[in-house]
């Protein structure tokens, strides 16, 4: 079965939320969870969109908190499928935190995450594989391997010695 590829920018995904109380810590800053549980959302409907089937978190790479966003701040997640291999996909999210009053905008954080799509019984299914159009799209696509291969060593399922795409960074 051959699947037509289709466009990055086709599995973009906008999601807005309010941090309301319910939402912070103790300092009234977002708690990580919540905003880990927001992103985990707008990355498996970006991945849906693009392979049209359901979907499961198969890995989050690091994810690091670079500004904390506040009680009342608006947070905006974007996310979008940089690479789709046979059965899985990597998504690019990026987050902004912005103080609707002040107007100000800024970048709260940025991850990685790999989902497998599924097929009615639940097993994984092949996807679309994705063109990249723009200069950042390219980016992220060509160096998506160095990750799978990177989150592959460390999940047990790949050997070092097997990872081509990483022997560039090591050898000597």
């Amino acid at each position: 079965m051959t699947l037509t590829p289709k466009r990055a920018q086709d599995s973009l995904v906008q999601m807005t939320e309010l941090v309301l109380p319910n939402d912070t810590n103790t300092f009234g800053n977002l708690m990580g969870g919540r905003l880990m549980y927001w992103m985990d959302i707008a990355a498996a409907l970006a991945c849906m969109k693009h392979c049209s089937a359901p979907v499961v978190t198969a890995s989050v790479d690091n994810i690091s908190f670079e500004n904390p966003i506040k009680l009342g701040n608006v947070v905006h997640i974007e996310s979008k499928v940089s690479r789709a291999f046979n059965t899985s996909m990597e998504v690019h999210i990026r987050v902004w935190g912005e103080d609707p009053v002040q107007q100000y905008r800024y970048k709260s954080n940025e991850a990685f995450m790999t989902f497998v799509a599924l097929d009615p019984n639940g097993n994984s299914r092949p996807v679309p594989k994705i063109i990249p159009d723009t200069e950042e799209e390219k980016k992220l696509y060509d160096t998506a391997m160095s990750r799978r291969q990177l989150r592959l060593i460390l999940g047990g399922k790949l050997k070092p010695e097997d990872a081509d795409a990483l022997k560039a960074f090591f050898s000597i």
